[in-house]
Order: structure tokens, then C-alpha cells, then sequence
């Protein structure tokens, strides 16, 4: 289809679903930066009102309980929730982290990859970030958003927005509708709903025209947010976290796990070799599958989708890339990289100063 309407979504940093993440993610960072490549981490948070569920499996994880029951409040007052329903100070820790199995030990302790599936990339010369447009825009428009928030009392954490782009043939022509919802103080809905249609109207420009439909807090009143009004966990945005839908997933999320996990290294990696694609002008748009089996090193499969030349595409990785669980983790530094939790917020790929974002190979 070269002519249709395509829609993605994002959410911000103060979304439960994303606190839960980040929470997770906090502690990978954590455990790496007092580890070593001996470090296994598998953390899911569930967040609610005033209480955050921590479990999951660890190896040479050298955080104490109450070190983690610290980086647990600490991120989630650095998000911003000082309210009655979730607040950093009054919110009840319960920690079920527990040590890893030995029988997974067997298989990723010589780094093989931490279980089987598979994971997808995905690159496109639609926008500057070689993403998706849909997905792009509506990151960017919560980053806007965001902006407005760091400055104003009024609005609080969480947020989401929805963007519809209308292709025809193929290419970018407007935006059909738009949805923001944002947190807000008492009585201020109104001022919400401008902030939020200001903030998109910056990051869509001209693709804005009269026929464009908004909805911006269509509910009405957004004042209980967060995990007060809604439960999080872990793992559960892992379309915002990716293509928005514009390419397939795998299944598997990133966030709480450590990078021998093929579901976030790998899945860095298929996107770092699509984004190499396309900015080498090898194709327009690129898709990239790789599969892994567990414990063992070299992917099952890989496969190329593109309006290039697929097959030169896929023996040129097979050729040059080192596609194991070390070689990924190695050419991204990923068991120094302490910064899993700053960036898995608007996506874990775009605009964003990470290692897998690097263009060259």
C-alpha cells in the first residue's frame, strides 16, 4: 500500500508502565557498575499506589537490600512523584530478588545467548532519526512536553500522545489526528490541553493543516495518574519501546535485563545493522530478523527485508559482523554502558546518544 493512514504511540517518563521500566533498568545499571562481565540481571517491577513489587534473578549482583530499596526511590522521585497516591518517600519496597538458576548458568556463562527468540530492527530515511515517522513524532512530542512540565507546576509525570501520518505514495504528507493526554494539577485541564496542543504543533509544523482532528485530554480530567491510577510492570510498552507497531517484534522486552539477554542485545544490534543500512544508501527502509537459541553463540537465522538487494545486504553482515552475544556486547561497550534507565524512556532508538544509534560500521 502506497497510500494509508499509519498510527503510533509513546509514553512519558511518569507512565507506570515506564516507571516500572525505569526502575529495572536502574538496577541493571546498578549492578553493573559494582560487577563485571559475571553479572546476570532479570528484574520485573510492578508498580501501584504507593508500593513497588521488585522480582526477579541475579548473579554477582553486589547490591545490598537496602541499596536497592535506595535506587528504588531515588528514581522514582528523579521522575517526579511527590503525590498522595505514589510518592518516593511513603511508597512500601517489597524485594523478591532472588539468585539465577544454575542450569541457565550453564548456557550464558561462556556467553552464549541468554535464551532462544528473535528480535527485529528496523530503519527508514522518513525522518532525521531514521525511524518510523509515527513513532518518531509521537516521542517527540512528549519530550516537548516534557519541557513544559520541568517548568510549570502544573502538569505532573504522566503523559501519553498517538500520532496518525497520512502516506501518499508512499511518502509523508500530513498529519490526520493527534491525541495527547497529560497529568494535571486541580483545575487546570484547560491550560493542560494547551500546553499539550502547543508542544505538538512545535514538533509538527506543517503538517498540521486545517483537517487535522485533536484530541487533547479527551476524558476530561487527568488528575489521578500514574501508578495511583493505573498498575505498571515491566515490559509492558514494548511497541512504544521499539517501531510502534510500523515493524514486527519479537516479543520480548529490554528493560531489567542484562545485556547477555539476546531480547535487548540483539535486538540492539538488528537495529544498529538496519540504521547502517539505510544511512549507506544500501536501501531506503530496512527490516532485520535475528534468532539465537539458548546457550549458544551464533544466531539460528538471519534474514533481510529491504527495497535494496537483499541477498548482497545479508552476506555483507554474515561476512563482516560478529553477530554473537560477546561480539554485540563488546562493539557497544554494553558491560559498561551504566545508562539503560536514562534511555528507556521515549523509545530505546532514535534520537538518542547510545552506542547502537552510531552510524559506521
Amino acid at each position: 500500500m502506497n497510500n494509508y493512514i499509519f498510527t503510533s504511540e509513546s509514553v512519558s517518563a511518569g507512565h507506570p508502565d515506564k516507571v516500572a521500566d525505569q526502575i529495572s533498568d536502574a538496577l541493571v545499571d546498578a549492578g553493573f557498575k559494582k560487577g563485571d562481565e559475571k553479572t546476570r540481571v532479570a528484574i520485573e517491577t510492578l508498580v501501584t499506589t504507593n508500593m513497588v513489587t521488585l522480582a526477579g534473578e541475579v548473579k554477582n549482583f553486589n547490591i545490598s537490600k537496602d541499596e536497592v530499596e535506595l535506587i528504588v526511590r531515588e528514581k522514582v522521585k528523579e521522575i517526579g512523584y511527590e503525590q498522595d497516591g505514589f510518592h518516593w518517600n511513603k511508597l512500601k519496597v517489597y524485594n523478591e530478588i532472588h539468585k539465577q538458576s544454575a542450569d541457565i548458568a550453564l548456557g550464558t556463562d561462556d556467553f552464549g545467548a541468554g535464551d532462544q527468540g528473535l528480535m527485529f530492527g528496523c530503519a527508514c530515511n522518513h525522518t532525521d532519526s531514521m525511524m518510523p515517522a509515527p513513532i518518531h513524532y509521537s516521542h517527540e512530542i512528549l519530550k516537548e512536553l516534557n519541557k513544559e512540565r520541568e517548568i510549570t507546576s502544573i502538569l505532573g509525570p504522566d503523559a501519553k500522545s498517538q500520532v496518525s501520518v497520512q502516506y501518499e505514495g508512499g511518502k509523508i504528507k500530513r498529519i490526520d489526528q493527534v491525541v495527547v493526554s497529560t497529568q494535571h494539577g486541580e483545575g487546570s485541564v484547560e491550560i493542560a490541553k494547551d500546553l499539550a496542543r502547543q508542544s505538538a504543533n512545535t514538533v509538527l509544523g506543517d503538517l498540521i493543516d486545517n483537517e487535522t482532528v485533536w484530541h487533547l485530554n479527551p476524558t476530561g480530567n487527568f488528575v489521578i495518574g500514574g501508578p495511583d491510577g493505573d498498575t505498571g510492570l515491566t515490559g509492558r510498552k514494548i511497541i512504544v519501546d521499539t517501531y510502534g507497531g510500523f515493524a514486527p517484534h519479537g516479543g520480548g522486552a529490554f528493560s531489567g535485563k542484562d545485556p547477555t539477554k539476546v531480547d535487548r542485545s540483539a535486538a540492539y544490534m538488528a537495529r544498529w545493522l538496519a540504521k547502517n543500512v539505510v544511512a549507506d544508501d544500501m536501501a531506503d527502509w530496512c527490516q532485520i530478523q535475528l534468532s539465537y537459541a539458548i546457550g549458544v553463540k551464533e544466531p539460528t537465522s538471519i534474514y533481510v527485508d529491504s527495497n535494496g538487494h537483499n541477498r548482497t545486504i545479508q552476506k555483507f553482515i554474515e561476512d563482516n559482523i560478529d553477530l554473537t552475544p560477546k561480539g554485540i556486547i563488546d562493539r557497544f561497550d554494553l558491560f559498561n554502558f551504566y545508562n539503560y534507565s536514562e534511555n528507556c524512556v521515549y523509545g530505546h532508538f532514535g534520537n538518542k546518544d547510545v552506542p547502537w544509534e552510531k552510524v559506521g560500521w
